[in-house]
């Protein structure tokens, strides 16, 4: 899209697209084409603006992506990236059982319908028993006939508990070895089918798509065809059991008490919708917090350095204040529904006694059969709140899968598994491009290669150079076909590699990459990858390991590997990081001669080692490219003088190619290039000089951090590491480092307290909900008065047994005392629902409070840290964010909400045995007895089901990280042809874990039957104890129930109560991350009042003999001595080569960090003695990637002022300073235009001048720019540079320039070196010493050139 005016056009329409990244650099291209003075701004610029602002996005077809190229070349494209969509039912759920797995299935199915039914038929066995205990008291039956029928009937309990028993155990165990198997089954297909994907698919994607999917969406689908489907056919065949029972029993009273069902079906349906509603709302203004939190502590370092902590931390308050609004409402509709479950519950009770009373009198209808009604309605109704979550299991199920499918079902255009195609028999290595025209998949709208041609003669070494970005690591991805050229064609030897086998071609060549990937296991098995598919692949093992030792000493490791303890069976740890740089290249070396390729493919192979090992793994190089036809792409060119042909290369196309010698005549671009590099080898550090300069840099580190060496486990770690002498101390106490900090323990007391202190100010209302918790536990033992009372007026006889006359009167007395009984049913529902109300409110409103302000203390807190905290791995932005959202809510659970469900249960508890004892003392011991197991069945039965998932999440997390570890490092498995190893490495270690979990399994399982058959002997040990008594007349009937149902009863409901208690054990876990976090004080506080105050600063800028090295990576230096003098006003600028230690200067300027030895001055004084907030008002910083918040232009400039009163004539000359004011008038909106989420809204050129325009509003002494326009194209670069050219003026200013045409104007140019300044001086200066700085100079202009 070359800029014709009818493309850009429609360019406008499809810009928007949901792949923001693909077009992001095309965006701000596009729009600053017509920028450079910005007065002009065009019209399309606002349009633009508000069109992206308006958020609709425009919902782009990705054909539109590729509409600009020629339908052929779009085709190509499409075909590397796209994804068919498959339709997910239920049935492609289990698309990978097999016959066996069904039979388990149809068998657990069986069982959890049988288990579910066994509930309600205790209820007519109950209902029975009432019947024969009033038969005996009326004298119908004798005891011998009155104790037969009791024995019979309480072993009918104990038949049907071990039924249950048995059942629940099969149903359980089937159901989750099936979803484990038929899981894992999706799992390895999954992994499968990514190993058989191209590499472009994998660029569309991202390694994080794909690791979600292995990780969490797999469990999504485990978890919908595992436990919940049997759960799910239990609650309703216990829903259809009741029922039945009932209107077999009496359909009328049945009929009559269905309305329970609806009525609960209304509440929990009414309920969850505003549960829903309420809490999506409160994660949406929770999640815009979420995204304040997340960009601050992205960009912690332009917080920091603009001191705008507290500012940020209050807009973060501000959303949760919201989101603790919405939270209140959820959990106040929550404490409704539990109310208005209880509500309907005791209504129930009422309502099915008034009505069986008047069926009653009418003879339609014994007691036995009320009270069996009523038990079945109940356990039906409840039963179907149970389905409704898991329905929702299902359907995410669904959902996950069809993601799944989608990609094991997709074609892969370059399939490395396939047997497709040619392969020769011999192999010479000739390599030929053919007018190569190269597009990436993932970014359409840039052309990497135009029309390329080149040969690359067998056994013989070629070369490619070129700048960053020309194309030179492409020809390497052509090469090994990790993708297909939209034009031309590859050839080796004469044919053209598409129609060639995919797998063979890439077992012909070896690739040696800049990174080298190394996978989690030992050294030898590394080195074995690289004989996958070649003809060693099946020698014996001692012929392996020969050839292994061989290549070893040709990669010029074998020395090192001998060296360490474990020789080459050391374990490498996870991408290698237990090696140093140069180590694992040598592996990676060892491991692509290994298999004597016929080409061999070096990319930058040691452009990111330092100079020690660098001429090491040079020389292994050149041993193993000897006789094989090689392309080595190399920044030094040292590196390549004696290759056989040199091509260099500069955007896309070849510039000029020969021989080291043939080049130099041409007095091209190659020869100013080496021309450079000559010279400032001269300069270089020889490496002996090196090793003394590193050893002096580790022993001024030793004497500080005290004596490290004296561990006797710390040398062991060093042995093992084994490296040479000088680092030995590094990664002895890199590694102290990481292990000397244990992790605090706090007694569950100290966290308490610490929770309760958030909630200081509700105290009041904590005691309201106490109170009330108190009487929602008094319900039920009340209850159980109640229903004696009920059954003793039913009981009444209505005639005399023995004449058969009707008792006078008899019918109007059990009319009357049900009557009453119902109402006092009517009055208890109500202070229940009352109760459970108001308790909900009053902890709804503290646990929302103790939440928002626990946030928001964590969140201040965080932004004191310092930025050593957020380097560490475990501190990353996602993870802080995720702490802020996820753990601040588990906190609760140490709160109020907890202590009320406690009191509650205990209440319960103390009332029921209360009750008992004093109506009929030994009925209530026995019963009391049984409370300890109903109530670990309650407990139980919930905690197992989430034990359950949480076991299936926890035990797929290792082989998950194998499988991302592979997908990661997908270009290396492709290469090594590695995929059927990688999918059989996962398929077995899946194996192991299903066994290991299937004998877990079928042991928490036996818990779970038990705690759901126990209650069956509970209830026949009651009856069983209370019949005998009873049958001694020592009781009556009203005591039998009172007794009976206030203990047995109430402990079941006490144990369902406890189930819906927060999670204690997460909640202690949370509270002790947030005391560390709030006890953890920051060497450099922002928050600190100390220091020197500093009224005025006249800006000259002293580092004297600075070391410094980074705290996460105290092994790798990176200032060794620097020293460096700033005059006020000066405009010096710092370049060297990446890692060289620029930008670590300006971080130690803005005291991010503090040297290890010597110290920074500010005329005169030393920083670390001043206050830190006084002293970063004097600096502005403008970084490589401005930082804009969420908000306005108008608060993101603001945020550059310390003070709040800022006037907008300020605001205006600032942005006029910045070269961005006319631009901001030009909007519709002007300053109030919203600039989106990170500044999205807004090109890179616009952001970056917005930036300084906040930098210039301070009006700061210091200017410092860390690369300010290196991430910018030309056109705005230019724009951008105007801007801070103008504000450097009459500022000391310290800038890090990439790009030197950027600072040619700067007083002094200091160029940086490993850490120390190598030399000094004007550009002119510079230049005429033909140095280190002249060198870069020609680097850079290599691309400019280019015909």
């Amino acid at each position: 899209m070359a800029g014709e005016p009818s493309e850009k056009g429609e360019g406008q329409s499809h810009r928007t697209s949901s792949h923001g990244d693909s077009t992001d650099e095309h965006e701000s291209t596009r729009k600053q084409k017509t920028e450079p003075d910005a007065i002009q701004v065009p019209s399309d610029d606002p349009a633009a603006l508000a069109k992206l602002d308006s958020n609709i996005k425009v919902e782009v077809k990705d054909e539109d992506l590729y509409a600009h190229l020629p339908p052929a070349e779009a085709q190509i494209l499409r075909r590397q990236v796209d994804i068919p969509d498959v339709k997910s039912g239920w049935k492609t759920l289990y698309r990978y059982s097999t016959a066996w797995d069904i039979l388990i299935i149809v068998v657990s199915a069986i069982c959890a319908i049988a288990a579910g039914a066994a509930l309600p038929l205790m209820t007519v066995i109950f209902g029975n028993l009432a019947g024969d205990f009033n038969g005996y008291f009326q004298g119908l039956t004798s005891r011998s006939g009155f104790e037969h029928t009791i024995t019979h009937m309480v072993l009918y309990f104990v038949y049907i508990g071990i039924a249950e028993f048995v059942t629940v155990y099969i149903s359980t165990v089937g159901f989750i070895y099936t979803g484990e198997h038929i899981s894992g089954k999706i799992r390895s297909h999954y992994l499968e089918a990514c190993m058989r994907q191209n590499i472009g698919f994998f660029d569309k994607l991202g390694s994080g798509e794909i690791t979600t999917r292995i990780t969490a969406d797999t469990n999504l689908v485990q978890d919908g065809i595992s436990e919940k489907v049997g759960l799910t056919l239990t609650a309703v065949a216990t829903f259809v059991t009741a029922f039945i029972i009932g209107f077999i029993k009496s359909w009328k009273l049945t009929l009559i008490l269905t309305s329970t069902v609806f009525a609960i079906t209304a509440i929990m349906g009414s309920g969850s919708t505003f549960i829903i509603k309420f809490s999506k709302q409160s994660l949406e203004s929770y999640a815009l917090g979420g995204t304040i939190a997340e960009e601050v502590i992205s960009s912690i370092r332009n917080a920091t350095a603009f001191g705008t902590q507290d500012k940020l931390a209050r807009q973060y308050d501000e959303h949760l204040a919201k989101a603790e609004k919405y939270g209140y409402k959820v959990k106040f509709v929550l404490a409704c529904m539990v109310g208005g479950m209880f509500l309907i519950l005791y209504l129930n009770y009422g309502l099915a006694f008034w009505i069986g009373s008047r069926f009653l009198v009418k003879n339609e209808i014994t007691l036995s059969q009320i009270l069996t009604i009523l038990m079945s309605v109940m356990i039906g109704a409840f039963s179907l709140g149970n389905v409704a979550p898991n329905i929702q299991a299902f359907t995410t199920a669904m959902s996950a899968a069809a993601k799944i499918f989608n990609t094991i079902d997709r074609v892969s255009p370059l399939d490395p598994t396939s047997d497709a195609g040619i392969k020769l028999d011999h192999v010479d290595g000739n390599l030929e491009l053919r007018n190569i025209k190269h597009i990436y998949p993932s970014r359409p709208d840039v052309t990497v290669m135009q029309d390329v041609s080149m040969t690359i003669p067998a056994g013989k070494m070629t070369a490619l150079v070129g700048a960053s970005g020309s194309g030179k690591s492409t020809i390497v991805g052509l090469v090994e076909r990790f993708y297909d050229p939209v034009k031309g064609q590859v050839f080796l030897d004469g044919h053209d590699v598409s129609t060639l086998n995919l797998r063979w071609l890439r077992q012909q060549i070896s690739l040696v990459s800049q990174e080298p990937t190394l996978f989690g296991t030992t050294i030898f098995e590394n080195i074995r990858h690289g004989m996958i598919g070649t003809k060693f692949e099946n020698e014996s093992v001692e012929k392996q390991k020969e050839l292994i030792i061989d290549a070893a000493k040709m990669a010029n490791a074998h020395d090192f590997i001998t060296g360490l303890p474990e020789g080459y069976e050391t374990h490498v740890g996870e991408r290698g990081f237990l090696l140093s740089g140069g180590q694992k290249q040598r592996i990676a070396i060892a491991r692509a001669v290994v298999s004597d390729p016929k080409i061999l493919l070096l990319d930058e192979a040691t452009s990111a080692l330092d100079t020690k090992s660098e001429g090491v793994v040079q020389a292994a190089l050149e041993v193993a490219a000897a006789g094989r036809t090689t392309i080595s792409i190399a920044h030094r060119l040292s590196t390549i003088r004696d290759a056989d042909n040199i091509v260099v290369m500069s955007e896309g196309r070849i510039v000029e190619q020969g021989t080291h010698d043939e080049l130099l005549m041409k007095r091209g671009a190659y020869a100013g290039l080496v021309e450079a590099q000559k010279i400032a080898a001269l300069d270089e550090v020889s490496s002996e000089e090196q090793g003394k300069i590193d050893a002096e840099d580790d022993e001024l580190v030793r004497q500080l951090t005290g004596g490290y060496e004296k561990d006797p486990d710390d040398k062991n770690i060093s042995n093992k590491l084994s490296r040479t002498q000088s680092e030995k101390s590094q990664s002895s106490l890199a590694l102290q480092r990481r292990t000397s900090n244990g992790e605090q323990q706090d007694s569950l007391w100290t966290l308490a307290k610490l929770i309760a202190s958030f909630n200081k100010q509700e105290i009041h209302l904590m005691f309201v909900g106490l109170f009330f918790s108190i009487i929602c536990g008094g319900g039920n033992p009340t209850q159980a008065v109640f229903f004696a009372k009920e059954i003793l007026a039913l009981a009444i006889p209505l005639t005399n047994p023995r004449t058969g006359a009707v008792i006078p009167g008899a019918a109007h007395e059990i009319r009357h005392q049900v009557d009453f009984w119902s109402l006092m049913y009517l009055m208890l529902a109500l202070v229940q629902f009352g109760a459970f109300c108001t308790q909900g409110v009053a902890f709804a409103f503290c646990s929302e409070r103790l939440i928002h302000r626990v946030r928001d203390r964590a969140f201040r807190t965080m932004l004191r840290q310092d930025i050593e905290f957020f380097d560490k791995e475990e501190n990353t932005a996602g993870a802080l964010t995720s702490f802020l959202s996820t753990e601040t809510t588990h906190v609760a659970g140490l709160s109020g909400v907890t202590l009320g469900t406690l009191l509650t249960v205990i209440t319960t508890l103390i009332a029921a045995i209360t009750v008992g004892t004093a109506i009929a003392w030994k009925l209530a011991l026995v019963c009391t007895s049984a409370i300890p197991v109903l109530l670990c069945c309650g407990f139980f039965r919930f905690w197992l089901l989430a034990q359950f998932r949480r076991r299936a999440k926890k035990a797929y997390e290792k082989s998950a990280s194998f499988a991302c570890e592979a997908t990661g490092a997908i270009r290396t498995v492709a290469s090594l042809t590695r995929e059927d190893d990688v999918s059989r490495i996962y398929i077995e270690s899946i194996n192991v874990q299903a066994k290991k979990s299937l004998e877990s399994v079928s042991k928490s399982s036996l818990l779970y039957a038990a705690s759901q058959s126990l209650m069956f002997a509970c209830v026949a040990l009651g009856f069983w104890y209370g019949g005998n008594r009873i049958a001694d007349r020592e009781y009556t009937i009203f005591q039998f129930f009172v007794c009976f149902s206030a203990v047995i009863f109430g402990a079941q409901s006490a144990g369902t109560i406890f189930s819906f208690a927060p999670d204690m054990g997460k909640a202690k876990q949370a509270a002790q991350e947030l005391k560390i976090l709030f006890d953890r004080k920051p060497t450099i506080d922002s928050w600190s009042q100390d220091g020197a105050r500093l009224e005025s600063v006249e800006g000259t800028i002293e580092f004297r003999d600075v070391h410094f090295r980074y705290p996460t990576r105290p092994e790798q230096p990176v200032l060794r001595g620097l020293n460096l003098t700033v005059s006020p006003g000066q405009y010096i600028a710092l370049v060297g080569a990446s890692g060289c230690g620029k930008s670590t200067t300006i971080a130690l300027l803005e005291r991010f960090y503090d040297p290890l030895v010597g110290g920074i001055y500010i005329d005169g004084k030393e920083i670390s003695s001043l206050n830190l907030n006084d002293y970063r008002s004097f600096i502005a910083l403008v970084s490589q990637e401005p930082t804009l918040y969420q908000g306005t232009i108008r608060e993101n400039v603001l945020l550059g002022a310390d003070r709040d009163d800022v006037p907008d004539s300020e605001i205006e000359f600032a942005c006029r300073e910045a070269n961005i004011y006319d631009f901001i008038m030009s909007l519709p909106d002007g300053f109030s235009t919203v600039v989106g989420s990170k500044g999205s809204m807004l090109s890179g050129g616009q952001k970056q001048r917005i930036a300084i325009a906040r930098a210039l509003l301070r009006d700061p002494k210091i200017l410092l720019l860390d690369e300010a326009t290196s991430a910018l194209d030309s056109e705005s670069e230019n724009v951008v540079q105007a801007a801070l050219d103008k504000a450097a003026k009459g500022r000391t200013t310290i800038a890090v320039a990439h790009r030197l045409s950027t600072i040619q104007k700067a007083d002094i140019i200091y160029v940086f070196d490993q850490g120390v300044i190598v030399e000094h001086g004007t550009h002119a200066e510079l230049m005429n010493k033909n140095g280190r700085y002249s060198e870069l100079v020609n680097l850079q202009s290599l691309g400019k050139h280019a015909p």
